[in-house]
């Protein structure tokens, strides 16, 4: 392999790599947010709520974030009279907001289920308990529900940070320069498309190392007996 050129690349590449975690994080966090309030729903004895909350996933969950991308930033110019007339064509204009969106949705509909799962591990024994103490609305939610379903729901949704991720690699195909959007042009300026790609795998793999690690430390500070308990026993 031709080192200088790689190391080139990767200076290149590099660049990409603001964009590429601004758009991961910025959509995890508007989706967790998201999805919270999509898994209440989902939960709630009001059927049409529950019904739309479970709508939404099941669409969201069940089309290519590809075929979402393309749909909000190329299919929604159709609508370009509505949406000026609407003052929002601003947002709908902008590959930036678009792929926001979409990964925000996207992410969002996946999150739904984690956090559902996780409420749904919460053993009602401790909710009883909970009640039986004097707590109840708010107060149960933040000091019993809450703390048992983050850490169920947490390596899941850790699992799902990841994927988004490298997700927002799809971005490169609505003119985003993020790191695969720089890939795409350095080989169409050399031809030269393995090591090009092979640069872009390790900056992705490297970020995700990362994150993957941090997710770790995560899990270790709120479950830590969890952490020990998934550890293999010594043999003495």
């Amino acid at each position: 392999m031709d080192l200088d050129f790689l190391w080139t690349t990767f200076v290149r590449l590099i660049g990409g790599v603001p964009l590429t975690l601004q758009l991961a994080f910025s959509s995890i966090v508007l989706g967790l947010a998201l999805a919270v309030l999509l898994a209440v729903m989902m939960r709630s004895w009001f059927t049409p709520l529950a019904w739309a909350a479970d709508g939404f996933v099941f669409v969201f969950r069940g089309t290519p974030l590809l075929v979402q991308v393309f749909l909000i930033y190329y299919g929604l110019g159709q609508f370009r009279p509505v949406l000026d007339d609407m003052g929002i064509w601003w947002f709908f204009r902008s590959p930036y907001y678009c792929a926001l969106l979409a990964l925000t949705l996207n992410t969002a509909a996946y999150g739904a289920e984690i956090v559902r799962g996780g409420l749904q591990s919460v053993p009602h024994g401790q909710i009883e308990a909970a009640r039986a103490f004097g707590m109840s609305g708010f107060t149960l939610y933040r000091r019993i529900v809450a703390p048992i379903a983050l850490r169920q729901a947490l390596p899941a949704y850790g699992n799902e940070i990841i994927l988004m991720i490298k997700a927002t690699s799809l971005c490169s195909t609505i003119t985003l320069m993020e790191v695969t959007g720089l890939a795409h042009r350095i080989i169409s300026e050399t031809f030269r498309s393995f090591e090009v790609f092979f640069v872009a795998g390790a900056i992705y793999l490297a970020i995700n190392f990362a994150m993957s690690r941090l997710i770790g430390l995560a899990e270790a500070r709120i479950a830590p007996d969890l952490d020990q308990a998934s550890r293999p026993a010594e043999v003495h």
